[in-house]
């Protein structure tokens, strides 16, 4: 039932106190499962701070001496238990916290069933599809790090990927790799290096460990973080045989850090003898290239028209004069025929011609108006004339 206040009657912070309080004691006692991040011990009193593993969530516990001391092995932070408390809130400090009555830490068994249960949940979403999946660049620019500060698997990823590309940048971050810090830290690193437009490809490294050492990359929200990384991520977790969920997730997955420090960068010396391959066989097609063309110009050249050029002018040379030849004979006889053909028609016009009548002694008589004159009554007596004869004309007088 609310309790009955105004702006005019307000209620005490104590009123207000006690009543969570009451509300908060009539959940009863509940089961609580989370990640141990601080553990105070005081005397008569333990102190702990049980850390949601998923969500950015705490809870302040509080339990007796007796109850940690019958947990086995010994409570430590980082641990994943189970807690049987009542939650209550502390009036004189107006907080919520959990009265823990009984502690009970989670075995490797069970945690191995729940990182396989989040293994098929993160499956089902496709999470695991290698077709989602970002290629490594050949050479990246910038190759970002995230591992334990002074850890054996940095030293692993940097000389190894120096030792084949000594130019190769790297952009390391240090975080936490096990414990209740882990998940945060690594979140962190990995958020700041894909905001890095000169990074890119990321390196999640850590050495080996047992199952609860690589417990926080088996952690659904890291998996999340580096599903969701727009940079191509590279999963370098523990040996051979550790398969934390986060190498399922990542783009590519190496076995050790050493493996991946070979993976991210192309070995400079391959790359060296790879180009002098190229090279020699670069200049063998080259060379096969121009001796074939050599062959063919030298084919070409021997032929005879290219060998000798005025053999073609030569033999056409020949046809010109016997075409010339044959021109001039057919011309020759034409204009004999033509000058034949001249002759006889000039003949025949000589012996049709007036001339050659007067040349035989007779005469053509002319009146004044120079027409011929075939019979004597076409003139009269005075009339002048005119007679032409072989040799020339003369002049006469009819009667």
């Amino acid at each position: 039932m609310s309790l009955a206040n105004s702006a005019e009657a307000p209620l005490p912070v104590r009123t207000v106190a006690r009543s969570i309080a009451e509300w908060v004691g009539r959940l009863g006692r509940v089961w609580v499962e989370g990640q141990v991040t601080q553990l105070n011990r005081r005397p008569g009193t333990i102190f702990l701070t049980l850390r949601d593993p998923v969500a950015d969530v705490s809870l302040s516990v509080t339990c007796s001496q007796a109850v940690v001391q019958s947990v086995v092995p010994p409570l430590a932070e980082g641990a994943r238990v189970v807690i049987l408390g009542q939650p209550a809130v502390h009036l004189l400090r107006g907080s919520l916290q959990l009265q823990a009555l009984e502690i009970r830490p989670v075995g490797v068994g069970e945690l191995l069933a729940r990182i396989e249960r989040l293994k098929g949940v993160l499956r089902a979403e496709g999470l695991f599809d290698p077709a989602r999946k970002k290629p490594l660049p050949f050479l990246p620019r910038t190759v970002g790090l995230v591992t334990g500060r002074d850890s054996a698997a940095e030293r692993d990823v940097l000389e190894n990927a120096r030792r084949r590309w000594p130019a190769v940048q790297f952009d390391v971050r240090h975080v936490a790799v096990q414990g209740h810090l882990a998940v945060e830290q690594c979140m962190a690193a990995l958020k700041a290096l894909d905001a890095e437009p000169e990074v890119d490809v990321i390196v999640l490294a850590r050495g080996g460990g047992s199952v609860e050492d690589l417990l926080p990359f088996s952690d659904e929200a890291l998996c999340r973080a580096v599903a969701a990384c727009r940079t191509p991520v590279v999963s370098a977790i523990g040996h051979e045989p550790d398969t934390p969920l986060v190498d399922g997730v990542a783009d590519v997955r190496c076995s050790t850090p050493t493996d991946a420090g070979k993976r991210v960068v192309p070995d400079y010396a391959e790359e060296v003898t790879r180009i002098g391959h190229l090279r020699d066989r670069a200049r063998r097609v080259i060379g096969v290239l121009i001796q074939r063309e050599v062959t063919r110009l030298d084919a070409a050249r021997s032929r005879p028209v290219l060998a000798d050029p005025h053999t073609l002018v030569s033999l056409r040379l020949t046809d010109v004069h016997a075409l010339r030849d044959r021109a001039r004979r057919c011309m020759t006889a034409a204009l004999d025929r033509a000058g034949h053909d001249l002759d006889h028609t000039r003949a025949r016009v000589v012996a049709l011609s007036p001339q050659a009548t007067l040349d035989r002694g007779y005469a053509v008589v002319q009146d004044a108006a120079g027409a011929v004159v075939r019979d004597p009554a076409e003139i009269s007596a005075g009339d002048p004339l005119r007679i032409r004869v072989a040799a020339g004309e003369l002049d006469a007088t009819a009667r």
